[in-house]
Formats: structure tokens, C-alpha cells, sequence
């Protein structure tokens, strides 16, 4: 596969999830304190379910994406590849060490203001990190092109 297309591929990919990440920091995840408490369990196992659908490809390919972009790119990218494969890695870690146990925390609690609050206050490394990521991409397909 050609550089220009994979780095395309890489850049369509963070600015999708980039988009989402945002949208999720700013709009969803403040939005769960303000679901009834009775009701929090089955909307928790809604946005589980539902979340996983627009999510989860993505992140996967993603991940397999940036890896390749970093290997393929090493000469023409140089440490810039690799860093945008560092980020994806710190989004991962940041997802199953930090974000997983928060809403493994709320699925197994119910309503929990200190979870919500924790997920919103810590899901920042990830919005900030994936912005950075989608700004690097297009740092280096502006250049390439």
C-alpha cells in the first residue's frame, strides 16, 4: 500500500474518532449525572452495548493501522510515525487501565456520581491525546501531499 494512502487512512481514522472522543467528553459522558438513578443500570448497559458498535472496529483498525503507517513510514516519517503510534498506545492504556474499570465500576454499582465524575475528569487523556494524534496525521499528510 502506498504511504500517501495509508497515512490517509490513518488521518480519516483519528479525526473519526477524534470527532467521537469529543463528543463523548463533552456531551455523553457529563450527560450520564443527569440520568435517574433507578434508571442508570439498563441506560449503563445501553451505551456498553451500543458505544461498542461505533467504537470498537474503529480503535482495532486503528491500532493495526498506526502500526503499519509507523513501520512503513520509518524512513520517510521518521520519529513522527512513531509517535502517532505511541498516542494510539496511550489511548489503548488509557481506555483498559483507566476508562474499563470506571465503567466496570458503574455496571457493577449502578449511579455513582464519584465514577461519572472520574470517568469525565480522566477521559481527557484520551480526547487530548487523540486530538494530538489527528493533528499530527495532518501535519504529515499536508506535508507529504
Amino acid at each position: 500500500m502506498p504511504l500517501k494512502f495509508l497515512l490517509l487512512l490513518n488521518f480519516a481514522l483519528a479525526a473519526y474518532l477524534t470527532g467521537l472522543i469529543w463528543t463523548v467528553q463533552l456531551v455523553h459522558y457529563p450527560g450520564f449525572a443527569y440520568v435517574a438513578p433507578e434508571k442508570f443500570g439498563a441506560f449503563h448497559q445501553h451505551h456498553t452495548r451500543t458505544m461498542s458498535f461505533v467504537v470498537l472496529a474503529p480503535m482495532v483498525l486503528e491500532l493495526g493501522l498506526a502500526a503499519w503507517l509507523a513501520w512503513q513510514g520509518r524512513s520517510a516519517l521518521g520519529a513522527a510515525g512513531w509517535w502517532a503510534l505511541a498516542l494510539v498506545l496511550l489511548i489503548w492504556a488509557a481506555t483498559f487501565f483507566i476508562s474499563v474499570p470506571f465503567h466496570n465500576r458503574l455496571a457493577a454499582d449502578g449511579y455513582s456520581y464519584v465514577a461519572i465524575d472520574g470517568l469525565v475528569r480522566t477521559n481527557w487523556l484520551r480526547t487530548v491525546a487523540w486530538t494530538l494524534r489527528s493533528g499530527l496525521l495532518g501535519w504529515l499528510l499536508w506535508k507529504i501531499l
